[in-house]
């Protein structure tokens, strides 16, 4: 790793690990990954194409984890994943025509939004619920504002997609989870593959953070399917409250 000093890379491998643990579990890893590599001198875009590639090999493990549990069904998931994908890329795409600052100031309340419903909503549970909406409307409205949103910022992707999951398509928290990786998974190669020919990737630092992402991600899916609700809810309203929150110190300072 040629980029950064040795302290600063053994500072981001374990940033890596802790945000592959939280984002596999409730969403959220970017707060931890993204900072961190701004601390250790990347540049914003730099910043935005590591976490990226270190991002993908976390949520690719993820959705293998649940997979093989039984939790999801990759190719029943394919065309949703597809969506992301392509929606993601073209978030990446058109990242610079649109002001941050707006998002800067939007998604903090959205975010605690999403941390009060989880919080104060009865009944949550692992249990499914009425569907509000049909598979193939969520799949070609709520997918792909999500992964565009991915593409283009990116914190609170899979709280979004979580919230999606449960509040329209019905799933328990645990499904939700589950599914939840696989879209976040795609919309992340999508936004990759945009970010790649751009120069801006730390190949070695973020394929050594990817390999911590690995371990984090594995052990906190490991850890939500064991637990589930009791897990995931408590730390999805944490996570989304903490993102919240440094995105309104960043919009006010």
């Amino acid at each position: 790793m040629f980029e950064v000093a040795t302290h600063l890379a053994l500072l981001l491998i374990l940033a890596a690990f802790c945000a592959g643990f939280i984002d596999s579990i409730a969403g959220g890893g970017g707060l931890i990954s993204v900072p961190a590599l701004l601390l250790a001198g990347a540049s914003p875009i730099e910043a935005l194409a590591t976490n990226k590639l270190q991002g993908t090999f976390g949520a690719g493990t993820a959705t293998l984890t649940y997979a093989r549990a039984g939790h999801v069904r990759p190719m029943a998931q394919m065309g949703m994943a597809v969506i992301s994908a392509v929606f993601g890329a073209l978030g990446a795409l058109v990242a610079h025509l649109i002001p941050a600052e707006v998002l800067r100031i939007i998604m903090p309340v959205v975010l605690i939004g999403v941390a009060a419903f989880f919080a104060l909503k009865p009944g949550l549970s692992d249990d499914a619920r009425a569907e509000q909406v049909k598979p193939a409307v969520f799949a070609l409205t709520v997918v792909p504002a999500i992964a565009a949103y991915d593409g283009f910022f990116g914190p609170g992707t899979g709280s979004f997609f979580m919230m999606g999951f449960v509040l329209l398509a019905g799933y328990g928290v645990l499904k939700a989870t589950a599914h939840t990786k696989m879209l976040n998974f795609a919309s992340n190669i999508g936004s990759l593959l945009v970010f790649i020919p751009s120069g801006a990737m730390w190949w070695a630092v973020g394929l050594a953070m990817a390999a911590a992402q690995v371990a984090g991600a594995s052990l906190g899916a490991r850890l939500a399917m064991r637990i589930g609700a009791r897990l995931i809810k408590p730390l999805l309203v944490f996570t989304s409250s903490a993102m919240a929150l440094r995105l309104l110190w960043q919009a006010l300072s």
